[in-house]
């Protein structure tokens, strides 16, 4: 396998649904934050390698909207490891030139938690590499949700009318909707499906699905699923003949 990819054939946006910790943990008789702890490794490696091929934005979905369902130990341990992974990695992300950018419903995460993604945010805000987007308390369903909101206040109190709401307005209130959609979604763990991700965002999406948990997938897994959406003839709608049409003009 090549260690890069033509450029002009790397996605813009990687999203990752990093499935498969728990798994990962039971395979070893180890309790479950050991699987996610082991999968803070996998991120590190695959923000190195989408900075190195030039991807523009990544986003992970850490903790979704339905993952309050689990059990208390686990979310306890879920909240307790991402307060660790904020005071320890976001310096390194820093030196990387890399923004991060938390999406979600963030009043119930806490306020140490909001505290530490605030000051996260701040320090690396001016960083012009890699956009890394964490979803954590998200669900794409609460997002449009939350887009509608904030569009129907504005329509109440007068400052827009119902005609002057479009698909580019409603991306305008959507999370990340002022960066690229996303390219190219990823799946680890064997699971095909979304889970209620980024619903909005990956209308014209491609998927690559792995059956290797998480805490595996690190950079040769992630240059073979860049590598496999190299392959991939995008239309967006048009025929083949066009797509072909448009290379040449």
């Amino acid at each position: 396998m090549s260690k890069e990819v033509t450029l002009h054939k790397v996605p813009r946006h990687v999203a990752i649904i990093m499935d498969g910790n728990n798994r990962w943990a039971k395979k070893r008789f180890l309790p479950g934050v050991a699987g996610h702890k082991a999968g803070v490794k996998s991120v590190r490696k695959v923000v190195d390698t989408c900075a190195r091929q030039g991807v523009e934005v990544l986003t992970l979905f850490a903790f979704s909207s339905e993952n309050w369902r689990r059990p208390l130990d686990e979310v306890n341990a879920l909240m307790s490891l991402f307060v660790y992974v904020l005071e320890r990695e976001v310096k390194r992300l820093n030196d990387n030139n890399v923004r991060l950018k938390i999406i979600g419903e963030r009043s119930r995460l806490g306020d140490k938690l909001n505290q530490l993604i605030d000051q996260a945010e701040a320090l690396t805000a001016d960083n012009t590499g890699l956009v890394l987007a964490v979803a954590a308390n998200y669900g794409g369903q609460w997002d449009i949700a939350q887009a509608m909101r904030s569009i129907a206040a504005q329509v109440a109190a007068g400052d827009l009318s119902v005609d002057d709401i479009s698909e580019d307005l409603i991306e305008s209130h959507i999370s990340l909707g002022h960066l690229p959609a996303p390219d190219l979604c990823i799946r680890t763990g064997g699971e095909k499906r979304i889970s209620n991700f980024l619903l909005w965002q990956m209308a014209y999406t491609e998927f690559v699905f792995s059956d290797e948990l998480w805490p595996d997938f690190q950079d040769a897994s992630m240059m073979a699923a860049i590598e496999e959406f190299s392959r991939r003839k995008r239309r967006f709608g048009h025929t083949n003949e066009q797509v072909e049409a448009m290379k040449g003009a």
